[in-house]
């Protein structure tokens, strides 16, 4: 399984709650930091993911560590 199906499963099984980078990385164990980063911001490029839309990343409280960063969630 690819980091991006990782990133995407993670982040549909959370739905409709937000997570942010951070706490994708590191709740996939995954390093750099900005790799999660990099998946997150590749799920809602329409170009890259054909279910782009169904993806919302913009700042939002994460429902893991309770800060107000950008996150992502599927809708």
């Amino acid at each position: 399984m690819t980091v991006l199906e990782k990133v995407r499963g993670l982040v549909v099984r959370r739905s409709p709650n937000a997570i942010c980078d951070d706490c994708t990385a590191d709740s996939l164990d995954i390093t750099p930091r900005q790799h999660a980063n990099h998946k997150t911001r590749e799920l809602v490029d329409p170009r890259r993911t054909r279910d782009a839309a169904r993806f919302d990343r913009e700042p939002k409280v994460c429902t893991v560590c309770g800060k107000t960063k950008k996150a992502i969630r599927y809708v």
